[in-house]
């Protein structure tokens, strides 16, 4: 399998993350794609390749434009405000107040960020960039007739609504990668997000639509960020009413619980017969990472990669969460040579 990966992640360098009531390192770090671009060359998964650079017009089909604008400008304006240290939005368009978009930076990251632990960095639309063109380059390679890739992407992407972002995530990678294929003319197309958390921004993203349909296994929001979306009666609405289904599961669920919410979500997919699937690849299932309750062991991502290859589609697993920072290289590329080893 082939591993599309470029060193412009580490331009995303954030030193602040709000957690806990105080400013700590973040939890998503550069060394998390180090250590899984590591753990790929120490087996021998296969060639490790530079993305190419597909434009504006792929990112732009997903997201609002200005939304990306507002990406795209943010640090120069924070910065030209003279404050020390990283942006986080202080406010919010909260319940009954004005959806207008204010003017002074302040108030457009708070119009635009759905939550307040993702700091705005210097270099943070550069690695997005370069993040949404890792995955972009994997789906081409889908396109073309490669049987699965894997896209190293980082900042990861499937928080990243319409046009807000936030939980580490600025552009929608999976998202964008699915829309390219669907552009590029594949008729159906199905997303698995089997990220510990809800992918909320790509549910966000295709809500209304029936030609891509988006399934996830994910932490009950009542008990899980993002908190907001991910119930199971959310189904989609109107064209894509059916097209969108959720899996909450309860704090402490360990690895038959949740294959057999994996089972059934194979099962969905199968029946929509897409024609390629896009996996937003979280290892933040494991059971010793930080900032999840799940209690998936090492040997289980392999089980679960071969679980995915039986459906014999072309895949592109796309790089999502994963914060037990020591192990997401040994359980990423399980999930990859479990994959391969029942292609």
């Amino acid at each position: 399998m082939e591993t599309v990966f470029t060193e412009k992640h580490r331009l995303r360098n954030a030193r602040t993350e709000l957690f806990a009531g105080q400013l700590v390192e973040p939890f998503e770090r550069p060394s998390r794609a180090e250590h899984i671009i590591a753990r790929v060359r120490e087996t021998g998964l296969g060639p490790v390749i530079a993305p190419e650079d597909f434009g504006m017009d792929p990112i732009l089909d997903v997201h609002d434009a200005k939304f990306v604008a507002f990406l795209q400008s943010a640090w120069a304006e924070w910065s030209a405000t003279g404050a020390g240290g990283e942006a986080i939005p202080t406010c919010w368009p909260a319940r009954r107040m004005s959806g207008r978009i204010p003017t002074h930076i302040d108030g457009r990251l708070g119009y635009y960020a759905l939550a307040s632990e993702t700091s705005f960095s210097e270099g943070t639309w550069e690695a997005a960039h370069a993040s949404a063109q890792t995955a972009l380059t994997g789906a081409e390679r889908l396109r073309q007739g490669t049987r699965a890739m894997f896209s190293l992407c980082r900042p990861p992407g499937h928080h990243a609504a319409l046009d807000m972002y936030g939980g580490y995530c600025f552009l929608n990678n999976a998202a964008i990668a699915a829309q390219y294929l669907r552009a590029h003319g594949m008729e159906r197309v199905a997303v698995l997000d089997v990220d510990f958390h809800h992918g909320n921004g790509t549910q966000d993203i295709f809500y209304d639509r029936s030609d891509i349909y988006f399934v996830s296994i994910h932490g009950d929001p009542l008990h899980a960020f993002p908190h907001f979306l991910g119930h199971r009666d959310e189904s989609g609405t109107g064209a894509g009413e059916g097209y969108t289904a959720n899996f909450p599961l309860p704090p402490g669920t360990g690895f038959d619980g949740w294959r057999i919410a994996l089972d059934d979500a194979l099962d969905r997919v199968s029946r929509f017969a897409p024609q390629a699937l896009v996996v937003s690849l979280g290892v933040d299932t494991f059971q010793s990472d930080p900032i999840s309750f799940f209690r998936l062991a090492s040997d289980d991502f392999t089980t679960y990669g071969a679980d995915i290859a039986a459906l014999g589609l072309p895949t592109l697993l796309v790089m999502e969460g994963g914060y037990d920072v020591a192990e997401i290289g040994l359980n990423t590329v399980n999930v990859l040579s479990g994959f391969e080893a029942a292609a």
